[in-house]
């Protein structure tokens, strides 16, 4: 089975990747591939480099994050520019990884993936299970987390869909409001009803 695993901004969904992973099911991490398939030397990063210049680079060879996030900002047009280099690349290596755990005799995949109802990624999965928290919980954490300001925290918060609005769409919700224990005995309880195997 492929289940996506999505969440909001500080909602909680690598605790429970990681409760997920501890139970030898293996992630797939799209944050993390995203950010390998730009690493120096890769194509995607030749080609950002070819359309936003020298400048989205550091001196040590790696992505400008920040300098290429204020062009984007700015300009939505550089924002697509920028998701048709990227995202082919991720879904390739995203792949890639699905076929060698298949290979391994893997049962289950698990794609953590923030943006699965923004990017409309549901063909890539069977079951959307979303880590959830209410709006006034999820402003403290991610204040809390970043040590971000309230004015740049909402912003955040609003540049993705609301979480109350993806509860519908979901086929099972963790409440992360409570304590740790909590999040595992709910995790738990829809990995058995949904007869996970590794």
């Amino acid at each position: 089975m492929f289940i996506g695993l999505t969440g909001g901004i500080a909602s909680g969904k690598s605790t429970v990747s990681k409760m997920i992973q501890s139970k030898g099911i293996p992630v797939i991490d799209a944050d993390k591939i995203a950010r390998e398939v730009v690493e120096p030397g890769t194509k995607a990063l030749r080609a950002i480099i070819d359309h936003f210049g020298e400048d989205v680079v550091n001196q040590d060879g790696t992505l400008a994050r920040k300098k290429l996030g204020s062009i984007i900002f700015e300009h939505p047009k550089e924002r697509e520019v920028l998701n048709q280099i990227v995202h082919p690349a991720v879904r390739n290596r995203m792949n890639e990884l699905k076929t060698q755990l298949l290979d391994e005799g893997a049962r289950t995949i698990v794609y953590d993936i923030p943006l699965l109802f923004e990017s409309n990624l549901f063909h890539l999965v069977e079951k959307v299970l979303l880590v959830y928290v209410d709006e006034e919980i999820q402003l403290s954490r991610l204040i809390e987390r970043d040590q971000a300001g309230i004015e740049d925290a909402k912003q955040r918060i609003a540049s993705q869909m609301l979480l109350r609005d993806k509860r519908s769409k979901a086929d099972a919700v963790i409440d992360n409001s409570f304590t740790l224990e909590e999040t595992k005995k709910q995790l738990d309880s829809i990995l058995n009803k949904w007869s996970i195997e590794k």
